[in-house]
């Protein structure tokens, strides 16, 4: 296929697919991709990105403790049908991203530094709420470029757009949220995660401990996911228009189904 050809072949998809009302925010966007198209392409490169991370905690005890608590996070959000997987990988990299599938991965270097449940359900509710406003795709489709995209879920390649599994997932970890993106799953995601049982402040002791951190070394999660202006101050704000009784902390189940079960 000639580029010019290829080219009209994207244009054709971005004319089908047209506007559409975003589930989240219920702003109109450009549609770039439809629902089938975004699962294609976290099959193809799912097993590729756990690879880029290092590959899965090999503890099924542990994963599963992971999916249950993202579990709960994608039954209350705007597409709770999608295909959700929540994965602890082994890069000691302090960091978590998600393909617009529903693949959502969380480091072992992220787990070893939260304390408590609701701290994980925040991380987890907010790389959702990316999935959900299709934060994701956006991204992809600004920084690693449409036609690579489309190339990924039609097979159509020219000589131009070959490139590996490999090196498309290298790409995806390196992926960069507008700081508009991050306000958004900041307060989307306490909102689901307080949906989901959980208290708001661990959303906003997970931002804590990131930013302190930030003052001594390079945070991954940070240089990907951009600070919004006064997001301490704005969580905080938040947590504090919850009802929180009753809700999940989780301090002493953290400890023992995560905290315990790292490997060193």
């Amino acid at each position: 296929m000639t580029r010019t050809a290829f080219t009209v072949l994207i244009l054709s998809v971005i004319l089908f697919t047209g506007c559409s009302i975003n589930p989240v925010t219920g702003k109109t966007q450009l549609t770039l991709m439809t629902q089938p198209q975004a699962v294609d392409i976290g099959l193809k490169y799912a097993p590729e990105l756990e690879k880029e991370l290092a590959g899965p905690i090999e503890d099924p005890a542990l994963q599963a403790y992971v999916t249950s608590v993202g579990n709960k996070i994608a039954a209350i959000s705007h597409k709770p049908e999608m295909g959700y997987h929540f994965i602890a990988v082994n890069d000691d990299s302090v960091n978590a991203m998600a393909l617009p599938d529903g693949h959502i991965f969380i480091t072992k270097g992220m787990l070893k530094l939260m304390t408590s449940e609701a701290q994980l359900a925040g991380v987890l509710a907010h790389e959702s709420v990316h999935v959900n406003a299709e934060h994701t795709m956006q991204a992809m489709s600004k920084q690693i470029g449409i036609d690579l995209l489309i190339s990924a879920v039609t097979g159509e390649e020219t000589s131009a757009l070959v490139v590996t599994a490999a090196q498309m997932a290298g790409q995806i970890t390196q992926l960069k949220y507008s700081r508009d993106n991050e306000y958004e799953a900041d307060n989307y995601g306490m909102e689901y995660m307080v949906k989901a049982g959980y208290h708001p402040k661990g959303m906003l002791r997970v931002m804590e401990i990131l930013e302190n951190l930030s003052k001594s070394r390079s945070i991954e999660f940070l240089a990907s996911h951009p600070s919004p202006a006064n997001r301490l101050e704005y969580l905080e704000q938040k947590a504090q228009s919850f009802n929180t009784t009753g809700l999940i902390v989780g301090t002493d189940a953290y400890a023992k189904n995560v905290l315990s079960k790292l490997p060193k």
